[in-house]
């Protein structure tokens, strides 16, 4: 496919990521999984917090890094399926922007800062509103800075959504994205999940742990008696998102909230400079499920598709002093694209 519409800004070739070398003797899927969440910092940067209230009586965390020139781009990174503002991958994110001259700060999704939300409603792949209100905040406050996104994992997800449903609408403000290790197509990533060894007995257990206290704690605010029941029952996040995350969203069953948010059906039509970093041996996403025909059918996109590297793992270097590729890797393309702005 070509496109008429060209991106107005295009990446110096030095932006773009160098070749990803795994730590050696660490090259595994579940190993690079594994390890970018034990290796990463989640402490030594102080960060701000503050609460936002949303235009539906509920509230927002952020948490704003280091920000010493208040003309730099400000980047809005926003985590993944059970995460926070405060993870490894997002500390490591707002470090790489300092390192890079940017500022960042982190959204918190809905019931991910440490405290339950004050209504029923919760976040998903496809939500892409609190995004917008928070987005419209960032420039109501900083009219004269350049906004850029990075997103992990189902973070990712919503980053390319809300791209796609934008496109070049000028308003946004957004300038440019990074999307790291993203769910593109969520029934595949579903199924990953449902059949793989390491995908039902490690990830989904996880995920699930987390995601059902979450509602035991404001199970009070369901109108659905069964509601409950039928989430404690869930097995996989498939059941889950039947039994919540559908009927609580407006979508009639988990596979048309899955068809309806997979980021990979908003791709052709995202318009400004976006990084795709991906692995390929991925173990939340089959290869086949990777949309490379979108991904360079459009020339707004530059997809980085590496053979290793797991689910936002990228660890590089060594034990003693690892490196993380996906992060550096952002913050030096969304520098390249301040400069060529």
């Amino acid at each position: 496919m070509v496109f008429s519409i060209m991106p107005s800004v295009v990446p110096p070739p030095s932006a773009l990521p160098r070749s990803f070398r795994p730590l050696p003797g660490f090259g595994g899927a579940h190993t690079q999984t594994l390890l970018g969440k034990l290796l990463r910092r989640t402490e030594g940067l102080a960060l701000r917090r503050e609460r936002w209230t949303t235009p539906d009586g509920d509230f927002l965390d952020l948490d704003f890094g280091p920000d010493p020139d208040p003309e730099a781009p400000l980047v809005l990174v926003l985590h993944g399926l059970e995460g926070h503002a405060r993870r490894g991958y997002c500390m490591e994110t707002y470090l790489a922007a300092d390192e890079a001259g940017l500022a960042a700060v982190g959204m918190n999704f809905r019931a991910c800062s440490g405290e339950p939300n004050l209504r029923a409603r919760a976040y998903h792949s496809g939500e892409t509103g609190d995004l917008a209100f928070v987005l419209e905040g960032l420039r109501d406050r900083f009219p004269h800075r350049t906004l850029f996104l990075v997103g992990f994992s189902l973070g990712g997800n919503v980053v390319l959504k809300y791209l796609g449903e934008t496109g070049g609408d000028e308003p946004t403000g957004v300038r440019g994205a990074v999307a790291i290790s993203v769910p593109y197509d969520l029934d595949a990533g579903a199924r990953r999940l449902e059949t793989t060894l390491m995908g039902r007995n490690l990830y989904t257990r996880y995920f699930l742990r987390s995601l059902v206290g979450k509602v035991e704690q404001k199970a009070h605010l369901l109108d659905d008696d069964g509601m409950l029941t039928r989430i404690r029952a869930a097995r996989s996040i498939r059941d889950f998102d039947d039994a919540l995350t559908a009927p609580l969203h407006g979508f009639g069953d988990a596979a048309d909230y899955y068809r309806r948010s997979s980021s990979a059906s908003f791709l052709d039509s995202v318009r400004v400079p976006t990084l795709l970093l991906h692995s390929m041996d991925d173990p939340f996403l089959p290869p086949e499920a990777v949309p490379t025909r979108a991904m360079s059918g459009n020339p707004a996109l530059h997809p980085v598709l590496t053979d290793r590297g797991g689910h936002v793992g990228f660890v590089a270097g060594s034990l003693a002093s690892p490196r993380f590729w996906a992060e550096e890797s952002a913050a030096r393309f969304l520098a390249g694209v301040a400069r060529a702005s």
